[in-house]
């Protein structure tokens, strides 16, 4: 037999739990992140990068573009990690060597510029007007500059004479963190739209 306190707890948790899911299942953290993502250029990378960070990011325009751009500085890090251990690779031609050498600074300062956009959306949510456009011009102009010094770094590598898995290899980890960053700046200005 149950008791008379049992059936308000019981009440209580089914309320709690038809309350952090929808009708279909889904919770809504997860479905805000999903209609977010459907707008920008790679929704399936979006999401998939993003959802793990539901809790944090919940339905708050701010934290999605912030989370978005801790995504792209993540995987800038850790290109730039890559690219340090590959130009020790023994081997390497000249060009590729001069090539990862010049890839490497343009991650750099793509990190920086990601970095500084992260600082810089903070002080965006201290503010309103004005200041809230300029702040937000800046964020703006620094993902759009790393995602640019992203698409650059794969120019060294063009031309018949660098195919091959280095190449192959650069290209894809410069297409990841582009791909992340390009979703980035569209979250960013998205939340700069309904600011």
């Amino acid at each position: 037999m149950v008791s008379k306190i049992a059936i308000p707890l019981i009440f209580l948790v089914v309320v709690y739990l038809a309350g952090t899911t929808s009708a279909t299942g889904i919770k809504p953290s997860s479905s805000f992140i999903k209609s977010s993502c459907a707008t920008v250029t790679y929704p399936a990378i979006c999401e998939e990068s993003l959802s793990p960070f539901a809790k944090t990011i919940q339905n708050s325009p701010a934290q999605l573009a912030h989370t978005a751009l801790a995504v792209s500085l993540k995987r800038s890090q850790s290109t730039q990690d890559y690219l340090n251990k590959l130009k020790r690779f023994k081997g390497l031609k000249p060009r590729e060597q001069s090539a990862i050498k010049d890839c490497l600074e343009v991650v750099s300062d793509s990190l920086d510029r990601v970095s500084k956009s992260m600082k810089e959306l903070k002080n965006c949510e201290k503010v309103k007007g004005q200041q809230f456009l300029w702040h937000m011009s800046n964020v703006q102009t620094w993902v759009s500059s790393a995602l640019t010094d992203e698409n650059t770094c794969t120019d060294g590598f063009g031309g018949r004479a660098m195919e091959g898995r280095i190449k192959t290899s650069v290209r894809a980890q410069i297409a990841s963190v582009a791909h992340v960053t390009s979703n980035a700046l569209a979250l960013v200005n998205n939340f700069a739209q309904k600011h």
